[in-house]
Formats: structure tokens, C-alpha cells, sequence
């Protein structure tokens, strides 16, 4: 037997073993395990996960504690003091979901959610690559997650138009805004093969399509079949062809080129390229959904953009619900029920495959409603459990011996704020934060030592003093120039979709926050707000306490505090910076 017929066999056993993968299966509604003491499902199969360790969920935090946390979660800000005595008095057994709702009625939140979206879109305001031109309209994508997050539009709807919505609502220049997604991705316009331009910019749509939405590394087979995953080159193709007809190349008068997708009315041939070469087309091949990810039955598959964005959508796709859940589920806790990038062969499988299962079947039936899932979830006792050891609880020492990693979700963990969380933060608790919303991006002043090095007009500061205040969601995102601040805490560059960030502790991090004109400033107009409320050193440092951490300080943090202010509060700015640098502020409980 020769060495490729023996490898083509070898493949094909693999693949039909891959065909029983569990996140190719059709998605059934699991049964809610059976639990009297609570009403929530979600608790219901993370204590039934529980149960054969001998180990139960960790006591609820404390009012303090959850308003905070849920406020982060939801607005990436933390809450006014004003607001946590409020909720601490506030004696209505429906407190808290009254705060969820009020909480999800805030710009805020569609602000900080269309962050872990345009992540996954791989958002920037410029091209990328060696000359990484800006897109003058990029923002107007970045609006419309914004404003649909904020609108509670119904999550098949959310996708479907950032696939089709040109198609879908020819009428409705937003829904045609929406499919930036389609075309947000790098883009090398000096190419010298208009023909090359677009068949990288096509492959690297399809990949994010697949990445994004299927949670399966499609791209993976634009040169060869998958190695690990039952989807064929040929397949690859097939699903690039949903995209083929609509994608056009014009010149312009500058000479330059401009991607407008459009239904033209005619089906572009499509081909599998061989080896993935632009230059040797092969086989032609038509419009269709991977054989292996198709759960869907009797779906049309005549070529356009509209019947992949339902198909995409369809509640029968169990793909894309596992991984519309799993993402939820991610944002919530900090960690996925199952690898968020990787559905396929390599990926960890989920730790609670039936609660996955049902929270993708809930979706649906929630009407789509991303608030609705949202409430959901944060309303259960999971989530609302302790991540300290506050009260000697006796089955904590259990739950750390049991389960060190917390992958059945024994207690809550803590959560590091992202670079914008942690600017937004010190923007709003200086009281400089500038709520205004929406428009091109701005540009606040970068650091000495990085202008010196950067082209002409790179980075050119926004005239507007008060725009340098504005949220980081609003910041200009350019490829080849990360924000220094994002960039010491992991944020992605854009070159491609990012479904789970990294988490680094670096020494530049910690001389950033002591160090940069940003922190120094910030905790120069803390201080002001501080003084400006209050004359009484005592006072300032309590009032320290109660912006930054919702709290008073303990005796010995007092005392310790009370010194470093100053005996008249004039060292109250070395104060904030200390308290800037604490562990308390960058982390949430």
C-alpha cells in the first residue's frame, strides 16, 4: 500500500471518529437535575456537579461586595458611593434584580459588552500591515454594536445583520453599517494583484466567520484539509463562496481601493485554489454549510450572505448556540464552560456539557435577549457566591483541596480589570470621566518616548482637551499603534478575532501605575474631588476609601493612610497613587 493511500485512510478514520465530537452533535434540552433549594437551573447543575465531591456552592458575598462586582460586570465602572448606601438600605426582597435592571438601562453597558464583541470582530480604525492607512468610517461599526447592545437587539437579529443587513433591510443604512464585521479585518491596499487582494481578504472573512461564530478554526483548511477537525479544503471553499458574489474592489480618483460588499445579482465562480495559491484555481464549487457543522436540516444553500447570517442564527445550529452561551457564560465568570476559540477536536471539552447545552437551548427562548440571559446568569447563587473566606465557611478548606482550579465552580473568583476598565475607573472616580458617546475616535497625547518615534501624523492628538477624558471604548484603535495603557494589560492588536484575552502580570505594568503621566494626573484630580468635598484630613482619607473601594478603612489602614496624606492632607495625591497601585483596586472580588 502506498504512503498517500495508506495517510488517506488514516484520514478518513479520524475524521469518523471526529464526527462523534460533542460539539457537532445536535442540540437537545437537557432535563433540569432535580434540587429543592434553589429555583435558579444554573444552580441546579453546578450543584449537581457538586454533589458527588461532597462539596456545596460558597455562601453569597455580601451586599457590598455583589454591588460592585455587578456593577463592573455590566458598565466596566464602579459604583457611586451614593449608590452602594442605597442598595445596603434598601430592605426589598427584589433588590437586586431592581439593580440589575436599572444597570442594564445605562449607556454604560453597551459601552463596556461591545468591547468583548469588537474583540471577537477584530475592530481597528486602520487598515494594518507595513503603511496601516485609517479608515475614516471604521467607527460607525464600532456605534452600531454599541447602540444594538444598548437596544437589546435580539442576538440572531445582532448577528444576522453584521452578515446580511445590507440584504436583509436594504432600506436601513444601519443594518448596512452592521457588515463592518464581514470587512473589518486587515487589509493591504499597495497590493500589487488586485486578484490576491481579494483572495486574502475572502479567506480571512470566511476564518473569522468560522472562529467567531462556529468556534472552529475554518481557516485552518484554506490550503489543505483540517489535520484535526472533519472539514475538508473543499468545504472551506464552499462556505467563502456565501461571500464571493458580493465583494468588490473599486478604484478610486486617489488610486487607492475601497471594499463594498453588494448584491450584484450574479453568482461569482468560485473555486478551490490549490495549495491555497490565488494563482491555480481548481475545482469549481458551490455555496454551501460544512457537512459536519450542518445540524441544520433543510436549509437552502442557493449562495447568498442571507441564508448563511440564518443559518448561522437558526436554533437548531448547535455550534453556534454552544458557543453564543459559552461566551456569556465567559464574560460573567472569567472563564468558559469550554475552550471559547477552539470547538473542534483540540479544544478542552466543557466542564458542564448539559448546563452548555441548556443555557444554548435558553437563548432562543429568551426571545434572543442578551438582557434577558445576562439577568439570568447573574441572578443565580453561582454567581453570586463569595470569593473569600470571609466567614470561616467549613467547607471552603473542602472546596480548595476538592477542586484547587475551581472548575466546577465552588466559589467565584476573582477578576482583573482590563487596561479600559482600569482608565474608565480612574477617570470616573477623579470625576473627569467625559460621558459624551459616539463619533470618530480619539486621540489623547501618547507618551514622550513613544512620539519621538512615530511617523508624521501617526498619532495626531485630538484638539479637544475634555475628548482625552472620553471612555476607552472611544479611543482610536489603530493596528500598528496599540494605546500604550491597553497595551501593558493584554489588549489584542486587531490583526485577528480574539475570543478570550490574556491575563499577564508584568513589571511594566506595576511602573506604569506609578510611574505614567496618566496615573500621576489621575491622581492629582482625585485628590482635588477629594479636598474640594471635604477640609477634614480624616475625612479625605475615609472619602478615598468610599470612591475607590466602596468601603472605610480598617484601623491600621487608617492610621497608615492618615500618615501618608499628611498631617493637613497635602500629600493627598500620594495617597491616590498608593491606593491606584493596591492590589484591592486592580482586582474584583
Amino acid at each position: 500500500m502506498t504512503f498517500s493511500r495508506t495517510l488517506v485512510l488514516l484520514m478518513t478514520a479520524w475524521w469518523a471518529a471526529a464526527d462523534d465530537h460533542w460539539s457537532w452533535q445536535p442540540l437537545k434540552r437537557p432535563a433540569v437535575p432535580d434540587n429543592s433549594r434553589y429555583t435558579n437551573p444554573i444552580d441546579a447543575f453546578i450543584t449537581a456537579k457538586l454533589r458527588p465531591h461532597k462539596l456545596s456552592l460558597a455562601p453569597e458575598a455580601d451586599r457590598r461586595t455583589l454591588i460592585r462586582r455587578l456593577t463592573f460586570n455590566l458598565t466596566g465602572l464602579p459604583p457611586a458611593p451614593a449608590k452602594v448606601e442605597a442598595f445596603l438600605k434598601d430592605t426589598d426582597p427584589n433588590a437586586y434584580e431592581k439593580l440589575i435592571d436599572r444597570l442594564l438601562t445605562f449607556p454604560a453597558y453597551g459601552e463596556h459588552w461591545a468591547q468583548h464583541w469588537l474583540d471577537l470582530a477584530r475592530f481597528a480604525e486602520t487598515d494594518g500591515f507595513e503603511h496601516d492607512k485609517i479608515r475614516p468610517n471604521a467607527w460607525r461599526y464600532r456605534d452600531w454594536v454599541i447602540n444594538a447592545l444598548n437596544a437589546d437587539l435580539p442576538y440572531n437579529q445582532f448577528v444576522q445583520q453584521q452578515i446580511a443587513g445590507d440584504l436583509l433591510h436594504p432600506n436601513n443604512p444601519q443594518a448596512a453599517i452592521a457588515t463592518g464585521f464581514l470587512l473589518a479585518g486587515q487589509d493591504m491596499p499597495d497590493i500589487n494583484l488586485l486578484a490576491e487582494r481579494r483572495h486574502m481578504i475572502l479567506n480571512e472573512m470566511t476564518g473569522t466567520v468560522g472562529s467567531a461564530l462556529l468556534g472552529v478554526t475554518v481557516g485552518c483548511a484554506q490550503c489543505h484539509d483540517h489535520k484535526f477537525d472533519p472539514l475538508s479544503q473543499r468545504e472551506f471553499y464552499q462556505m467563502r463562496a456565501f461571500f464571493e458574489s458580493d465583494l468588490q474592489l473599486k478604484e478610486i480618483k486617489s488610486g487607492a481601493l475601497t471594499i463594498r460588499a453588494m448584491r450584484t445579482g450574479k453568482t461569482a465562480a468560485t473555486h478551490v485554489m490549490v495549495r491555497g495559491d490565488f494563482r491555480r484555481p481548481g475545482d469549481a464549487v458551490q455555496a454551501d454549510f460544512p457537512k459536519t457543522l450542518n445540524t441544520v436540516q433543510g436549509q437552502p444553500t442557493k449562495g447568498t450572505r442571507t441564508e448563511l447570517a440564518r443559518w448561522l442564527t437558526h436554533p437548531k445550529n448547535a455550534t453556534a448556540m454552544r458557543l453564543a452561551a459559552n461566551r456569556l457564560w465567559q464574560h460573567h465568570f472569567g472563564r468558559p464552560l469550554a475552550t471559547p476559540e477552539d470547538f473542534g477536536t483540540q479544544g478542552q471539552p466543557p466542564t458542564h456539557p448539559a448546563l452548555l447545552d441548556w443555557l444554548a437551548t435558553e437563548l432562543p427562548r429568551q426571545k434572543w435577549s442578551l438582557k434577558a440571559m445576562h439577568k439570568l446568569i447573574i441572578s443565580s447563587a453561582t454567581w453570586k457566591q463569595s470569593s473569600l473566606n470571609a466567614g470561616n465557611d467549613p467547607n471552603w478548606k473542602q472546596c480548595l483541596q476538592t477542586d484547587p482550579k475551581n472548575r466546577l465552580w465552588s466559589r467565584q473568583d476573582r477578576r482583573r480589570l482590563t487596561g479600559e476598565m482600569l482608565r474608565d475607573t480612574l477617570l470616573f472616580t477623579g470625576g473627569n470621566l467625559n460621558p459624551e458617546r459616539g463619533g470618530p475616535g480619539v486621540r489623547p497625547p501618547l507618551p514622550k518616548e513613544i512620539t519621538s518615534t512615530l511617523l508624521r501624523n501617526q498619532w495626531p492628538v485630538s484638539a479637544k482637551a475634555e475628548d482625552h477624558r472620553r471612555r476607552s471604548v472611544y479611543l482610536f484603535a489603530r493596528r500598528n499603534l496599540r494605546f500604550p495603557f491597553f497595551d501593558l494589560f493584554d489588549r489584542p492588536a486587531g490583526a485577528e478575532s480574539c475570543s478570550h484575552r490574556m491575563t499577564s502580570t508584568t513589571a511594566p505594568q506595576s511602573l506604569a501605575l506609578l510611574n505614567s503621566d496618566f496615573v500621576r494626573q489621575s491622581a492629582q484630580h482625585f485628590a482635588a474631588r477629594v479636598a474640594k468635598g471635604t477640609l477634614d484630613p480624616n475625612e479625605q482619607v475615609r472619602r478615598c476609601y468610599q470612591l475607590l473601594f466602596n468601603r472605610q478603612p480598617g484601623a491600621e489602614e487608617f492610621a497608615a493612610a492618615r500618615a501618608l496624606a499628611g498631617p493637613r492632607g497635602e500629600h493627598l495625591a500620594d495617597l491616590a497613587l498608593g491606593l491606584f497601585n493596591s492590589n484591592e483596586l486592580l482586582y474584583v472580588d
